[in-house]
């Protein structure tokens, strides 16, 4: 809702902290976008807004400052670091990465999870079956190269027999191998790589959380919890993409632990663009189906869930806890909205980016040039909770709640 200026300040200090999705990328570039996009939304919508360094140690992260309808407000945001993760989980190896694909559709298909899926949304259903047909599509590619090559080699030395055969074949595999390399240094373009890497992640563990990374969600909720104890108003946890689901359990395991002060600071957690279901609706994904059942009716926290239609990577207006299968009777989050990519754009920018998938999946974080009741920096550096700044906002009433998945269970 937009905030009245007879409203009184209830945040003047704020930590926040985003946890990314699958991204091998160095943290500074959500500073750099959120300087950009922060000071485009500023001049649009008639606040002031500053990014100062960040002080002191600790995670990457960066100071805001902001004066909004006459109050200042000051925000230290951090992003909370799994890229090294991310990395390490990502096959430099081609024939790695089509092993992958084996594995990762047969998971997905054999399951019945991505028949389920496509009951949802399509979108991120494609999203997610675009790498196993680029990959498919770059080595019929490859081995038709080969192919050729093999075919010239017989034409052009008819008289060498089985050595021209010989010198053929091995013209195919070098060709082939070479086509391959090459589709793999431009993956940069195809990101056939990247997002076979991304659901094979999931999938290798059939929804659990591997080792290193349960390790480092420990950390991150170790982090979360001193902020707790700090003189500050608010501390507000956004989780982007697949940074999504890894909050939810971060969340879970701190309020279950008895991390969360009731006389402490406000917690409020932020979830944009997620695909949850991408990960709850496999097999063995019962801790994350706990989590997500414990923390939709815990009253530690406020929960809204942000997501668009027009981003056709995420889980558009699925409520993530429904749609799998695990809400209580007393459940009271998260509250599910749209962004409405398609009004608080004006159709001008809209048609500038539309067919940008991948930059429509970030816009969460990015300027509207006709902003409605979503303001990422408003939310994050702004004089209003979470909780108030959408106290009686309705859910989305095209939204999806009833349960989707096969699998439920939420013990191992």
């Amino acid at each position: 809702m937009a905030e009245q200026h007879d409203t009184p300040q209830e945040v003047a200090r704020r930590r926040v902290f985003y946890i990314p999705g699958y991204d091998p990328i160095h943290p500074r570039r959500y500073r750099e976008l959120y300087r950009k996009e922060g000071a485009a939304q500023a001049a649009i919508s008639g606040y002031a807004l500053t990014l100062r360094p960040k002080q002191g140690g600790g995670a990457y992260g960066w100071h805001v400052q902001t004066v909004m309808e006459g109050a200042e407000t000051r925000a230290d945001i951090e992003v909370l670091v799994w890229s090294d993760i991310v990395r390490d989980s990502m096959s430099n190896s081609i024939p790695a990465t089509y092993t992958q694909l084996v594995r990762t559709s047969w998971e997905y298909i054999a399951t019945g999870a991505l028949r389920r899926l496509m009951r949802l949304r399509k979108g991120p259903v494609i999203a997610a079956l675009y790498p196993v047909g680029a990959l498919l599509v770059q080595l019929g590619l490859a081995l038709l190269l080969g192919w050729a090559g093999f075919a010239l080699i017989g034409l052009l030395t008819p008289w060498l027999g089985i050595a021209a055969t010989l010198a053929g074949l091995v013209a195919w595999g070098g060709i082939a191998y070479a086509a391959l390399r090459w589709f793999r240094a431009k993956d940069g373009k195809f990101f056939a790589y990247y997002l076979m890497h991304d659901y094979a992640f999931s999938a290798l563990h059939r929804g659990a959380n591997p080792p290193a990374l349960e390790a480092r969600m420990s950390e991150f909720a170790a982090t979360i919890g001193a902020a707790l104890t700090e003189d500050v108003d608010e501390v507000l946890v956004v989780g982007h993409s697949s940074g999504a689901h890894l909050a939810v359990s971060i969340l879970a395991d701190l309020i279950r632990a008895g991390r969360v002060p009731a006389n402490g600071p406000r917690l409020a957690f932020l979830s944009l663009g997620q695909v949850v279901p991408m990960v709850s609706f496999l097999r063995e994904a019962h801790r994350l189906r706990a989590d997500l059942r414990f923390l939709s009716a815990s009253e530690a926290l406020t929960w809204v869930d942000v997501t668009a239609p027009g981003d056709g990577c995420a889980f558009a207006l699925c409520d993530p806890v429904g749609v799998s299968g695990v809400a209580p009777k007393d459940k009271r989050w998260p509250l599910v909205f749209s962004a409405q990519f398609t009004r608080s754009l004006s159709p001008e920018r809209w048609k500038e980016l539309r067919w940008r998938f991948f930059r429509l999946h970030f816009q969460y974080l990015c300027a509207f040039d006709r902003p409605r009741d979503y303001d990422y920096f408003r939310i994050t550096a702004g004089p209003l909770s979470l909780a108030s700044r959408y106290a009686g906002r309705p859910p989305s009433a095209s939204r999806i709640d009833h349960a989707v998945s096969k699998y439920t269970s939420v013990a191992a």
